[in-house]
């Protein structure tokens, strides 16, 4: 049933997975809650993010989650406690979406898009009587402090709700509705924020035509990254520019971090990883029988055609003894030279520091006014990481706002306790 019109008024500002799950625990509580977003449906890189199969988490045991997070995991880590991979999964399933648990160990709902999900979800929130306010775009303040959007005809809509839950996103894909726009709001108000910055996002670095031409878009496959003693396993794509995949974003943050420090990064490329040295030696010391390098290679070390033209572009004269060649193949070097730009990454790393904000995430210079997701300065890899914690400070951020507005926390335990079991 839809809140009387009694209830507490709550604005969220943003239309993703943060601002959506903060509007159905805080309208479970009793709150009447009305979501703004400036785009025409909300979700939309939700969807985006699940065209190739909605990553929701994943399964790894707590500790090893936690640590996904870096620096920010002090301070994500009671709120994930609290909205754990198994809640988000349950909470998933509540919505008549069952989920599997992929071979890498990523969650996936079993319609494995977003659409399913999302139009159920959206079904609930209407039911509870979220409304949607499309086509608004939130500008900030008044002088007497009440929210200010225009609307789809470019006319000013203002509201003084009793609360304010902002979850804008980042600065991905602003083409989807998280533009960044609100980073000069804040700024305004005082409020530090920490720069965007592309995060799970390829790189650039100096092929030759040869490469650039014939290689585009040809995946390297089970293969083993490393830079300065971090070393991650996975895939990665080959682009006109430069690289991206699976293993590049998991190693984003620290690449982008010494590209901006030294002005490159020097990555080394395992293209054999489940072979040793010296097993890979021992093959490499097999006769030729008068076959091509690029053949002997593809027999003996099971390389693919990029792979051996990655070794090339490395060492354009291959060596000759198997003992150098197997190191290069096993350690190739590759030089980075740059970030793909913030609005082609996945994510985004920067924004607001946890510093303005409380242990509810309510920004301390403005009582009320609560920040979720992307917004907040945190990062990780894709794998369901970034998810994870999206919705976890969605549902902090509602909690905070119960804190704030007196409104008893049983409501919303109530409320989340019904929202994990199957309806």
């Amino acid at each position: 049933m839809p809140p009387s019109p009694s209830a507490h008024e709550v604005a969220i500002i943003g239309g993703g997975p943060a601002g959506l799950i903060a509007a159905e625990m805080l309208a479970r509580a009793g709150a009447a809650v009305t979501v703004y977003d400036r785009m025409p449906s909300v979700g939309r890189k939700l969807l985006m993010a699940g065209r190739g199969g909605l990553n929701l988490t994943h399964s790894e045991e707590l500790e090893r989650f936690m640590a996904r997070y870096a620096e920010a995991r002090p301070q994500l880590e009671p709120l994930i406690e609290a909205f754990s991979p198994a809640d988000l999964r349950a909470w998933c399933e509540g919505l008549g979406q069952e989920t599997f648990v992929g071979s890498s160990g990523r969650v996936f709902p079993k319609a494995f898009k977003a659409s399913p999900l999302l139009r159920a979800w959206l079904a609930r929130l209407e039911e509870r009587g979220v409304r949607l306010s499309l086509r608004h775009r939130w500008q900030g303040w008044d002088e007497e402090g009440r929210l200010v959007f225009t609307d789809a005809t470019g006319q000013p809509v203002s509201v003084t709700p009793a609360a304010t839950i902002l979850a804008l996103g980042g600065a991905s894909w602003p083409r989807l509705g998280s533009d960044g726009g609100w980073v000069e709001i804040l700024s305004r108000r005082g409020i530090a924020i920490s720069p965007l910055r592309p995060a799970n996002m390829g790189f650039t670095c100096a092929w030759s035509e040869i490469m650039r031409s014939r290689f585009a878009g040809e995946p390297l496959k089970r293969i083993a990254l490393t830079l300065k003693g971090a070393t991650v396993k996975g895939e990665a794509v080959v682009t006109a520019d430069g690289i991206e995949g699976g293993a590049v974003y998991a190693l984003s943050a620290k690449l982008r971090n010494a590209i901006e420090q030294e002005g490159g990064a020097l990555l080394r490329i395992d293209l054999r990883p489940d072979l040793s040295l010296e097993s890979l030696q021992g093959r490499l010391g097999a006769p030729r029988k008068g076959q091509s390098a690029s053949n002997f290679l593809r027999k003996s070390a099971g390389l693919s055609p990029v792979a051996i033209a990655l070794l090339r572009e490395a060492s354009p004269a291959l060596p000759a003894e198997p003992e150098a060649l197997a190191r290069l193949i096993k350690a190739l070097p590759l030089m980075l030279t740059g970030t793909k730009s913030l609005d082609r990454a996945i994510s985004s790393a920067g924004g607001v520091p946890f510093a303005e904000v409380d242990g509810h995430l309510m920004l301390r210079r403005m009582p009320g006014i609560f920040v979720a997701g992307e917004m907040l300065d945190w990062e990780a890899p894709t794998g369901g990481y970034l998810l994870q914690a999206t919705f976890a400070t969605g549902l902090a951020a509602a909690k905070g706002v119960l804190d704030f507005l007196q409104i008893p926390d049983a409501a919303l335990t109530e409320g989340l306790s019904s929202a994990t079991r199957q309806t």
